[in-house]
């Protein structure tokens, strides 16, 4: 069954070793959790692959704290809007390489349409996305010219803050009411965006911002790679008066691989079985309904179960699905069939 995902960071892996991107996107090598020749393996028919700047100094507290829960790792300072919007060029130019050195394997996409026809084609269907807006200046001529390189998906923060908001912290236990909320640059971004037809992702924004975005916009409310707090107690994660504001929209949420978000002790650790992943889908479905809910698997940004591994663990995670009841109508829907839905409802066409 094939599965369209809401969120990976595959182009980061690009951009950190672009000398090597050749073997590392057409070869495979066997790193990570994506490349072409596993993604065909795995039955992935597309995503939303992300834009995303990371801190310089980023990577040093985040990962050990994850181990050891609790924890509350201060976040990063605000980027450089001039090197962020070079590193955001440069990456949205590795997708469109991808694209022209596929053979006429991933095409990049910008409507729901265009999702569909290359699934009928046996192609992968990458949408431009951007995970933190650092790259946007606020006037937002920036927003304008990334649309023209296919932008149709937009969270207007990570982590970290940006002129356009806050995000929540890596904090576990916590809820997500962890600070303000969208700045006024921020709600003309949200506006903007509405006129564009790019999606407006909420994952990564505190609670406030949440509410700031469901007070503005016109259209469905989507988390790209979020899961339940009631669950897992970690920041980044919805709460369930979250998730019934998105219901209310006919939104959705991509379920995160990501073990720290899984896990109900908040770890990282790869060793959890299927019953954390299980628990965290049944209570999507069940606040959501059936037909709002898919994956959002942050591929190549995160520790995944060793159930799934990599892309090619896909299949493995729908037959787990499978056992525990899920018949092959929901796990259509839950693979692919919901995020054309939601996004067709978004972009209009």
């Amino acid at each position: 069954m094939p599965v369209f995902d809401g969120h990976n960071d595959f182009l980061l892996r690009l951009q950190r070793a672009p000398h090597r991107r050749e073997e590392i996107w057409l070869e495979g090598e066997g790193a990570g959790h994506l490349d072409l020749p596993r993604m065909k393996r795995g039955g992935f028919a597309g995503g939303m692959f992300a834009i995303y700047v990371p801190s310089p100094q980023q990577d040093m507290p985040v990962d050990h704290a994850m181990d050891t829960p609790p924890y509350d790792v201060p976040l990063p300072a605000m980027l450089d809007p001039t090197a962020a919007l070079a590193y955001a060029t440069s990456m949205a130019g590795h997708l469109m390489w991808m694209e022209r050195s596929s053979a006429g394997a991933l095409r990049i996409v910008r409507d729901a349409a265009g999702i569909e026809g290359a699934m009928r084609d046996g192609v992968i269907a990458a949408v431009m996305h951007m995970e933190g807006a650092e790259a946007i200046d606020t006037d937002l001529d920036a927003l304008h010219a990334f649309h023209a390189m296919g932008l149709r998906s937009l969270g207007p923060v990570w982590s970290r803050p940006t002129v356009f908001g806050h995000g929540v912290p890596f904090r576990f236990p916590s809820d997500p009411d962890t600070g303000e909320g969208l700045t006024e640059a921020g709600k003309r971004l949200v506006r903007e965006c509405n006129a564009l037809k790019i999606m407006v992702d909420l994952s990564h924004l505190n609670e406030k911002g949440f509410d700031d975005v469901a007070a503005i916009t016109d259209a469905p409310l989507v988390a790209t790679h979020s899961n339940t707090h009631a669950v897992t107690a970690s920041a980044r994660n919805l709460t369930d008066r979250q998730l019934a504001v998105i219901r209310d929209t006919k939104g959705m949420v991509g379920l995160n691989f990501a073990t720290c978000f899984l896990r109900s002790d908040g770890r990282r650790a790869p060793e959890i079985g299927w019953e954390p992943v299980l628990r965290h889908m049944d209570h999507l479905i069940d606040r959501l309904g059936e037909d709002h809910v898919g994956f959002g698997s942050d591929f190549d940004g995160a520790t995944v179960p060793e159930g799934i591994g990599d892309v090619t663990g896909l299949p493995a995670l729908l037959g787990a699905l499978r056992a525990h009841g899920y018949d092959d109508t929901l796990l259509e829907k839950l693979a692919w069939r919901n995020w054309i839905a939601v996004l067709r409802r978004t972009w209009g066409q």
